[in-house]
């Protein structure tokens, strides 16, 4: 069970708060794919490319991924864009305002102060 939208067609789904019409039932649409977690991204477009202008949306949605990201969050760049893409186990976790950004941010922080620590 997990929200299901993309902020470009419904920009309820920036929304900190979701309107209950956004949740869906993953199994629902599933057609032979099993789906594991919901899932947040996170898209800018930081300048124009290839004619699309700089924007932004958030994306949220079931999905499947058993690489070592799944409950997880990572980032990517690149062609004048960025993404930042978290996913959750839980029903309806896609629903948080930044995903499991927080625990990203704890990671690095003790990173950061290990790296301090050591020299």
């Amino acid at each position: 069970m997990c929200y299901e939208c993309n902020s470009h067609n419904d920009s309820r789904c920036a929304d900190e708060m979701l309107p209950e019409t956004l949740k869906r039932d993953c199994s629902d649409h599933s057609k032979g794919v099993q789906y594991t977690m919901c899932r947040k991204i996170v898209q800018n477009i930081d300048f124009e490319v290839n004619g699309n202008q700089p924007d932004s949306r958030v994306i949220r949605g079931c999905g499947f991924d058993e690489s070592s990201y799944k409950g997880r969050c990572y980032q990517r760049s690149g062609f004048g864009g960025r993404q930042e893409v978290c996913s959750c186990l839980e029903d309806y976790c896609n629903g948080a305002p930044l995903g499991r950004v927080p625990s990203l941010l704890l990671g690095t922080a003790a990173s950061v102060a290990l790296a301090r620590a050591l020299y």
